[in-house]
């Protein structure tokens, strides 16, 4: 992994992992401080800053993952192309093309902004909590993923009339169609009213 300002401070010289900080916000988004990554998911959760990205081809199609067998957190699942936290200090437009390139070795191009979406969704596979202020991203997928197997089970790349099939007969994030429909009016500006989003 490249070191970043703000990864430098995550990985330590002798290759032990480190605790991962989240910042947590106020109901405006606002840091108020950090709590350790697994505390702030614990029941009732800390409302803590995260992101949400959704990359499409050139058809209009949008790239899935199916999150790790190993991830502690809602593990096999399917959910959007990526999403994580930002590190305390770094912004969340760098912490998602960060992550898109750690989880599924592509660089995302036309990434920009599309709002903000406040949720609360308990996980009752595990009992925690993703209490998230979540920034928005869009983009263009233009390369084939090439997963981190400990972090992406599968990818596919689906339309709009694929993803409701699939949804109604797979597991997907509890957290997927609330940052899902936050995101759609960026995403059919991007895809295009053809695509269906």
């Amino acid at each position: 992994m490249p070191t970043t300002p703000a990864t430098a401070t995550h990985s330590s010289s002798n290759g032990t992992a480190e605790a991962i900080m989240l910042e947590l916000v106020d109901e405006n988004g606002n840091t108020i401080g950090t709590a350790e990554k697994l505390a702030a998911h614990q029941a009732p959760g800390q409302l803590h800053r995260a992101f949400s990205v959704f990359l499409f081809d050139e058809q209009g199609r949008l790239l899935l993952q199916r999150r790790a067998l190993g991830k502690y957190h809602s593990p096999g699942v399917w959910s959007n192309t990526c999403c994580g936290h930002p590190y305390p200090g770094e912004a969340p437009f760098a912490a998602a093309a960060r992550r898109t390139y750690e989880e599924l070795g592509i660089s995302p191009s036309l990434l920009a902004e599309a709002g903000t979406v406040r949720y609360n969704h308990p996980d009752p596979a595990s009992g925690l909590v993703e209490q998230e202020f979540n920034h928005l991203f869009v983009g263009m997928a233009q390369e084939q993923p090439k997963p981190d197997p400990e972090e992406v089970g599968e990818t596919a790349f689906v339309t709009a009339g694929e993803l409701a099939e699939r949804h109604d007969r797979a597991p997907f994030s509890a957290w997927f169609m609330t940052v899902l429909d936050a995101a759609r009016p960026a995403i059919r500006e991007l895809t295009g009213p053809a695509a269906g989003w």
